[in-house]
């Protein structure tokens, strides 16, 4: 994967200059400027802020497979920390009402 490449296909995606990067992320300008001019692959920490600005996970930043992104935002976010603190009775009942609201709608 071209990190650099991706990185600027989202800031184009975002209509998004080196400065906006750098506002977004809480990283200087000068740090943002470097990783492009000197052609460098972040460090993991760096690329991190830079996810988070553009609201990904590292995970949904190196699929390559476009189709199988889904981006979420924060409520999905929180939605998913609270799911995976809730036991599995509890689960299965949000599963079937969801899968019953699902059918309804159809």
């Amino acid at each position: 994967m071209d990190v650099l490449a991706k990185l600027e296909r989202l800031m184009k995606e975002n209509d998004w200059t080196y400065y906006r990067l750098a506002q977004e992320s809480g990283l200087s300008q000068p740090t943002i400027t470097n990783i492009f001019k000197r052609n460098a692959i972040p460090h993991i920490d760096t690329l991190e802020k830079i996810c988070d600005a553009f609201g990904l996970s590292l995970a949904q930043f190196f699929i390559e497979d476009d189709e199988k992104f889904v981006p979420l935002n924060n409520s999905q976010k929180d939605l998913f920390r609270h799911w995976e603190a809730l036991p599995k009775d509890k689960k299965r009942i949000i599963e079937d009402m969801i899968e019953l609201t699902y059918k309804s709608t159809k």
